[in-house]
């Protein structure tokens, strides 16, 4: 049985649980004179997380003219008047305790603190879960001062995607028509594994032998289960590839081009 089974309380039950207040308006607090210089979720890349747990980290740079004492993020979701308040920091396993966050200090004024969070398909991630989230970050100095805003800025959680190609038949003779397919998939998290990104439009690019540059020949949809079929004339040596731009919850992805030998 999935672990995510034994999730039937609600959000805010097991962010209470998890020792993580639920607030009933989110307002930001500052007190004293310290300075938050920036918030780097993921080194400043989306988050994508496949079929297996993901670990990201989420570092603050903060200056105080006491030093800086302490820090701590939570990763939220909602409510926009349809999401729950939803916690990567509270659902995590019972059985374990969340990281604290490892403050390292450049100057007597000046520390970066980061703090580890791990997506975990097989115990609490779902495929609903994909899309922004928000990230509060608080920052404690060593005077008392303290810093704490709700959504200090954005990252993206997104489901991995895979983009394969194959143009037959090869070798072709030349002004024949080759029949280029594919398939786009991307991570179900409710099902651990990779499904069809149906009705998806996705490019067809060709780079001929000697180049660097794909050029977009048409665009063509995904079916029902992600599939991809074409046709195109051959007229040269060169690449054919399958080009998805992405969406919000799916990052972009190229297949590998696949040589066709024009004779």
């Amino acid at each position: 049985m999935r672990k995510r089974a034994a999730l039937a309380l609600s959000t805010a039950v097991t962010a209470a649980a998890a020792g993580v207040i639920v607030p009933a308006a989110y307002a930001d607090d500052n007190v004293g004179d310290i300075q938050v210089d920036g918030v780097v979720v993921n080194g400043g890349k989306n988050i994508v997380v496949d079929a297996a747990d993901k670990t990201i980290t989420v570092s603050v740079t903060a200056t105080d003219p006491s030093g800086i004492w302490d820090a701590d993020f939570n990763l939220w979701r909602g409510p926009d008047g349809s999401d729950p308040y939803y916690s990567a920091d509270a659902l995590i396993d019972p059985n374990e305790t969340t990281t604290p966050a490892d403050c390292v200090a450049s100057s007597s004024t000046t520390s970066t603190c980061s703090k580890t969070f791990t997506f975990e398909p097989d115990w609490w991630l779902t495929n609903a879960d994909a899309g922004t989230w928000k990230v509060q970050a608080q920052v404690s100095a060593n005077d008392g001062s303290y810093t704490d805003r709700w959504a200090y800025t954005t990252t993206r959680l997104q489901r991995h995607s895979k983009l394969t190609v194959n143009a037959s038949p090869e070798p072709i003779a030349k002004g024949r028509t080759l029949t280029i397919t594919g398939k786009l998939t991307r991570a179900n998290w409710d099902t651990l594994d990779y499904r069809g990104y149906t009705n998806q439009p996705v490019k067809l690019q060709f780079r001929k032998a000697g180049s660097t540059t794909y050029t977009t020949l048409k665009t063509v949809y995904t079916s029902s289960t992600g599939s991809l079929t074409t046709t195109a004339l051959a007229s040269e040596d060169g690449y054919w590839r399958w080009n998805f731009a992405g969406t919000t919850t799916t990052p972009a992805v190229s297949a590998t081009g696949d040589f066709v030998d024009v004779q």
